[in-house]
């Protein structure tokens, strides 16, 4: 395939007229003449003076500052004069208080400059990560094609990845991995296509739709829409209670509404990522970047028509890996973090057991209690067992008024205590599983109606769960002191003392 160069990238994805060059002429110091006469061709071929450029533009009128690979000069390779340059870019977009939109095209260190030249991937990494500190958005788009030391450092950084279509991606080349293994890597498995499906990079799009992304990355990360958003018509106390086993009934139908429903009410304003970044992918979990009401945030949640009866994804440490790297998200760019919960319960398999079901669901817990911004969480319909309960923790608990939480599935719950699943409506019963129990014991902070069940009245539901999710956002951001870490931790100690 051909190369797409930094000026194609320039006229596709900012707008006409808008870029502004960050770049002084390279420094190369001591150099043999061989080296310098290698420079001067590289210059003349590809008509730029080194193998990146940076700068500034506009994409629909909003800053955004680029490090942009080019790949016609010596291979995008990266010596010592190419780092600096990254380097200076990246600290003035941070300086600058700019998005950033990285895209490499490069096969890695220029072998002109060896070893000094490979180490200075670090510097550029750390370059990277004081760009994260300052909580701005970094954006890593990867063309054909992206290798060696820079697809291992600063290549596989972002925030959000994605590549061009048919882009060669991966740690070594395969002529490289075939020379120097004996062994030649199978056709397609290097693309950018199986590495999205593999849940290594976020997705494959072409220059014009980067455009697309960028405008919408930035469209939800603006600041927040200030109006009044209230959890409007929550349940009160005195609303009469459904039986526990009919609510779980209702919970259990297919044609109930759940997280794709949100998704889709959000679709205008949200950015999804495709797996964990490590190579981990589940459908039963779903990631993404949106504006709920026009407050950004980053959502995360269970998806129950993914997962059995309904699919055959189990939420397995896979599914709750992948919840993690939203929780992550939501602290390096400093947004709210939705959490929502709906699973007929984790997986139970030896797969599940040697992938470390029970320390993922820990991991889970533990972030969730530890991030330290805004959170709300969501129990939408079923919340069985430890899947439930690792995506819980949160300033704000929220519940659908037919939603539950138990230690196990009723019927195992069941077989258990009277080696039967006869008794699974009488022990959920006892247990005091639902909603309204849930409230109770301050587990739950308020109930969203169904009027009077989410099945019969979908869009409805969700447009009330919006509303609820927003109106509890608003009132953390207007009471600090009740948002963050220090105060959850001090909630959860506060409760478990006055249950007893």
């Amino acid at each position: 395939m051909t190369n797409t160069t930094s000026r194609d990238l320039i006229d596709q994805v900012l707008d006409p007229g808008s870029f502004i060059s960050w770049d002084n002429p390279p420094v190369y110091g001591n150099i043999s003449d061989g080296y310098r006469e290698t420079l001067e061709r590289a210059r003349e071929r590809s008509g730029v003076d080194e193998a990146v450029i940076t700068g500034e533009g506009t994409v629909s009128g909003t800053r955004v500052a680029f490090v942009l690979s080019e790949f016609g000069f010596l291979g995008g390779s990266i010596g010592a004069a190419t780092a600096r340059r990254i380097i200076d870019g990246i600290h003035k977009a941070t300086e600058s208080g700019l998005p950033l939109l990285i895209s490499p095209a490069s096969g890695g260190t220029r072998m002109q400059e060896g070893t000094p030249a490979f180490a200075l991937m670090v510097s550029i990494t750390t370059a990277v990560y004081r760009h994260k500190d300052a909580r701005l958005p970094f954006l890593a788009y990867l063309r054909n094609p992206t290798t060696g030391g820079v697809m291992a450092s600063w290549g596989s950084a972002g925030h959000f990845t994605f590549a061009e279509p048919g882009a060669l991606l991966g740690f070594l080349g395969p002529r490289v991995v075939e020379l120097t293994t004996g062994i030649p890597m199978p056709d397609g498995v290097q693309r950018a296509e199986n590495l999205a499906a593999r849940g290594v990079i976020d997705g494959v799009v072409s220059p014009g739709q980067l455009r697309e992304s960028v405008v919408k990355i930035v469209d939800v990360l603006r600041t927040p829409t200030t109006g009044v958003h209230t959890i409007d018509v929550m349940v009160s106390p005195e609303t009469p209670r459904i039986d526990v086993w009919d609510a779980i009934t209702a919970t259990r139908r297919t044609d109930r509404p759940g997280l794709r429903n949100l998704v889709e009410c959000l679709s205008d304003h949200l950015i999804q990522l495709s797996g964990t970044g490590d190579g981990r992918i589940s459908p039963a979990v779903i990631v993404a970047l949106t504006r709920i009401k026009g407050q950004p945030c980053v959502l995360i949640g269970q998806d129950r028509h993914a997962q059995p009866p309904h699919a055959a994804t189990e939420l397995g440490p896979a599914s709750l890996r992948f919840a993690r790297r939203g929780v992550a998200l939501a602290q390096g760019l400093g947004l709210p973090l939705v959490s929502v919960i709906d699973t007929p319960g984790a997986e139970l398999s030896v797969a599940a057991e040697e992938a470390g079901m029970a320390g993922s669901i820990a991991r889970t817990l533990g972030e969730l209690v530890d991030v330290d911004v805004p959170t709300v969480s969501v129990i939408l319909g079923q919340g069985c067992g430890g899947g439930a309960l690792a995506m819980l923790p949160a300033d704000t608990v929220l519940a659908a008024e037919h939603a539950w939480l138990s230690p196990l599935p009723p019927e195992g719950a069941s077989a258990i205590i009277h080696r039967d699943t006869d008794h699974a409506p009488e022990m959920m019963r006892e247990q005091r599983v639902s909603a309204f129990a849930l409230r109770d014991t301050g587990i739950v902070d308020a109930l969203i109606p169904e009027e009077p069940d989410a099945a019969e009245e979908p869009d409805a539901f969700i447009s009330r769960v919006l509303n609820a999710i927003a109106g509890a956002l608003n009132e953390l951001a207007s009471a600090p002191e009740t948002i963050g870490r220090e105060h959850r931790f001090r909630h959860y100690e506060r409760w478990a003392v006055e249950r007893n």
